[in-house]
């Protein structure tokens, strides 16, 4: 056996060498690729439960947290952000690196670094969160690691274009310039699909229409205002399974329904 002494560069070697680029696109694909693994077979094998929602209204697709928190569905999701976790805590060091490297002697451009790394912790902390807690366990915990995500992510992009833009003012590198311009558009895309998911999220919720109704607001109201009629007259519905934990609510009736007379009814 050939002896190899102490201390000799051999031992010093990389075991492997993964390029950067390539790490980052398998790491972005992750997510997307169990999404949609998610979502296909949610509507294949669990359409009704998928596509359940809380007013009781039909839905075209199921929504992303309804997707993730089925068997075997939410296994696959957690599978999939378990591994792509692990190297954006790496990618986030790495960031913050390459920021203080750039910026010595620059204490507010420093403290900006320190505040993105934090906030890519945060954003990675609140994505572990909502996956790992679904919604059909503790909804409250999925609901705040939900905001954590989001949050997070919106702040850590645009402290990430504060920094880049400082990055391209003193900047002769066409690359990097190349890089300031995707981040910032990026940032403005998501930004712009987050309003308008909180703006049907808030629709749904307080309309409870079906699908993409193009109906004004006050003719939903209407229908809104029938349907509650009916369901004074039947007493409220239910699914089975809820009326199944929840007997006592099948006596109970909404607060409006008390102050509807008979006549007012036909």
């Amino acid at each position: 056996m050939q002896q190899v002494p102490y201390g000799s560069v051999d031992r010093d070697k990389p075991l492997i060498r993964v390029p950067f680029t390539r790490l980052a696109v398998i790491t972005v694909c992750l997510p997307l690729l169990g999404l949609v693994a998610c979502i296909v077979l949610a509507l294949l094998f669990h359409y009704n439960d998928a596509t359940y929602t809380h007013c009781q209204v039909p839905n075209y697709l199921p929504s992303i947290s309804a997707a993730i928190s089925l068997t075997p569905e939410r296994y696959i999701w957690r599978f999939s952000i378990g591994l792509h976790s692990a190297p954006r805590f790496l990618v986030a060091a790495a960031y913050l690196s390459f920021y203080l490297g750039r910026f010595t002697r620059r204490l507010k451009e420093q403290l900006l670094s320190a505040l993105t790394f934090l906030l890519a912790l945060s954003e990675n902390v609140g994505l572990l969160l909502l996956t790992y807690v679904s919604s059909t366990e503790t909804y409250s915990v999925h609901k705040s690691g939900f905001i954590l995500f989001i949050g997070s992510s919106l702040f850590h992009m645009m402290s990430t274009c504060k920094l880049w833009s400082l990055i391209a003012k003193y900047s002769l590198s066409a690359e990097e310039m190349m890089s300031y311009r995707l981040k910032l558009r990026l940032f403005l895309i998501n930004g712009f699909f987050c309003l308008l998911a909180a703006y049907f999220y808030k629709r749904h919720n307080t309309y409870c229409e079906a699908g993409s109704s193009e109906a004004p607001p006050w003719i939903a109201e209407e229908e809104k205002n029938e349907e509650l009629k009916v369901q004074c007259m039947l007493g409220p519905l239910f699914p089975e399974e809820t009326a199944r934990q929840f007997p006592h609510y099948k006596e109970v009736k909404p607060p409006s329904c008390q102050a509807t007379t008979p006549s007012s009814l036909i």
